[in-house]
């Protein structure tokens, strides 16, 4: 079973902080979501630990 964590993010194009889920039983992913704010396509790079700790990257389309 998949454990979906909400993690808080800034848009790297209007700024604004968004909340998107996370699924924390995989150990890396990338994925795009657009910006609940602007529309435009966030990547979103996400590495999870050992110990569980999650790491989230918001990115342009343009930087990967």
């Amino acid at each position: 079973m998949g454990l979906l964590l909400e993690t808080a993010i800034a848009c790297p194009y209007c700024g604004e902080t968004i909340t998107v889920l996370v699924d924390g039983s995989l150990h890396e992913q990338q994925y795009i979501e657009d910006c609940q704010v602007c529309c435009r396509p966030i990547v979103i790079h996400v590495q999870v630990s050992g110990n569980g700790q999650c790491r989230v990257e918001a990115r342009h389309e343009d930087e990967v």
